[in-house]
């Protein structure tokens, strides 16, 4: 499953690359189907963030990829070194 959601996202990035935004696959928990990934550049600021994500990410993870059940976005709760923030 992993490999088949880093296909799909490959194929996203141009699209968000386009507004100045990127985003990266950080995890497929494939026992619950919640796909992780980060949104960075313009992404990171972007009200519109949220859509781009939900009605567009998740949309297309789900119909292209067989046990897609979420897509979070990890982004907000890493440092800029990547490792998780601490509570």
């Amino acid at each position: 499953m992993e490999q088949a959601v880093a296909q799909v996202i490959e194929a996203i990035r141009p699209a968000v690359q386009a507004d100045d935004g990127d985003i990266f696959l950080r995890g497929v928990d494939e026992e619950t189907g919640v796909v992780s990934v980060e949104l960075v550049g313009a992404c990171v600021s972007c009200p519109a963030s949220t859509v781009t994500l939900k009605a567009g990410v998740e949309r297309i993870l789900k119909d292209r990829v067989d046990g897609v059940t979420e897509v979070v976005n990890v982004g907000q709760n890493l440092l800029s070194d990547g490792s998780p923030v601490g509570l």
